[in-house]
């Protein structure tokens, strides 16, 4: 297969490396060249600063959308129209303008999709999943998810204030930026609904036009209720997750990488850590393998167009909400 990739920004980059650990070398560049990294391991690949030219002459079979928020769609729906696979980071735009011409484009071309929620293939949480599968503590009652970063130490190659993740303008914020645990706490718990939320930008960081610091309260269909907390000013970061049932209480940590179920039953806790050697970019890399078979047709997406739809919907009602 060939392979079209949009942004060489760090996500970018990792997925290049990814591709090309897994026996791909098929690779095109697409950039506007504004990365903050250097571009000495980039020289062996074609590179495209016109997508249409891109798409025209290498007429890619899968692209990866890895570009600034605000641009995902500007690549998707043409890529789309042009009948590429598509891996689409997350959020898979900024807002909604643009998303049904994409679902259309998907359909009528036979695109197949995967968003790029990388949680789904943390071990240890897919343990949290399968725990709350067979019921281990009952019927989930709460959940609360916290996610804090240091956005200044987050990339230190670069200069905060310039990276999307602090610019409207490019769809950052730290809702938007860090809005894996709205799709992973649906992932586990099933369909939710914002009920309220509060963001404001309470640091001394220098951002433009968007939020630090996110509190956003949930209903799920299963009844159950639930709250993210999201925060760029949190030192030393901190991400881990919790859910109450009627039966026990789960527990996971992205810092110890551990699950931990405890059951009334048995009043202990059951803890399951990580795979020996595992590190943070397994979950990309077992990311791109799945997309490899998802772009070949041997396998369903695990996070599909609509989830990354309903991700957004969650981004953008928390922020209306609390506008």
């Amino acid at each position: 297969m060939r392979f079209l990739i949009a942004g060489l920004g760090s996500i970018g980059r990792r997925h290049l490396r990814n591709l090309l650990a897994l026996g791909e070398h098929d690779i095109v560049l697409y950039r506007t060249h504004h990365s903050t990294l250097p571009d000495d391991d980039l020289t062996a690949f074609p590179t495209e600063t016109d997508l249409p030219t891109a798409l025209r002459r290498y007429r890619p079979d899968a692209v990866i959308v890895a570009n600034p928020t605000a641009l995902h769609l500007d690549v998707a729906i043409p890529a789309a129209e042009a009948g590429c696979h598509l891996l689409l980071e997350k959020p898979i735009a900024h807002d909604l303008r643009g998303v049904d011409a994409l679902r259309r484009a998907v359909e009528a071309n036979g695109v197949r999709v995967l968003v790029g929620f990388q949680f789904r293939f943390h071990p240890t949480l897919r343990q949290v999943w399968a725990w709350l599968r067979r019921g281990a503590i009952g019927r989930p009652l709460f959940v609360r998810a916290h996610w804090g970063e240091y956005l200044p130490a987050w990339h230190p190659w670069e200069d905060y204030r310039q990276s999307y993740a602090a610019r409207a303008d490019l769809g950052g914020g730290v809702v938007r930026t860090l809005c894996h645990p709205l799709d992973y706490v649906r992932f586990l718990l099933g369909e939710a609904e914002v009920a309220w939320a509060e963001t404001a930008h309470l640091s001394d960081l220098e951002l433009q036009g968007v939020e630090d610091t996110a509190e956003i309260a949930l209903h799920f269909a299963c009844d159950a209720r639930g709250s993210v907390h999201l925060n760029y000013h949190q030192r030393p970061p901190a991400h881990w997750l919790e859910v109450l049932g009627t039966e026990g209480t789960i527990r996971w940590d992205y810092a110890t990488g551990e699950a931990r179920l405890w059951q009334a039953a048995c009043a202990d806790w059951e803890v399951v850590g990580l795979p020996p050697g595992w590190e943070r970019n397994a979950m990309f890399l077992e990311e791109m393998r799945h997309f490899l078979a998802v772009a070949r047709g041997e396998a369903t997406p695990i996070c599909t167009l609509e989830d990354g739809v309903r991700a957004l919907e969650l981004v953008l009602k928390a922020l209306s909400s609390s506008q």
